[in-house]
């Protein structure tokens, strides 16, 4: 992923409310449009570096438990 498609999608979303970055989560999942991917992946990006070891094993256990079949 180009350092320029993250910064772009950082600023795009900066000063945004919570309710703001809901839609726009919910907007690039129900979409199901593929260009949406790597925009998802740099919000989970942020996710990721901001959460505590315990919030990162909630989160690896939810994907888990999504994954399994």
């Amino acid at each position: 992923m180009s350092l320029n498609l993250r910064n772009a999608v950082i600023h795009n979303v900066s000063g945004n409310s919570q309710e703001q970055l809901e839609n726009t989560i919910v907007d690039a999942i129900q979409s199901g449009e593929e260009k949406m991917l790597p925009g998802l992946g740099v919000l989970f990006e942020v996710i990721w570096n901001h959460s505590t070891d315990e919030e990162k094993k909630e989160m690896l256990y939810a994907l888990e438990s999504g994954l399994k079949k």
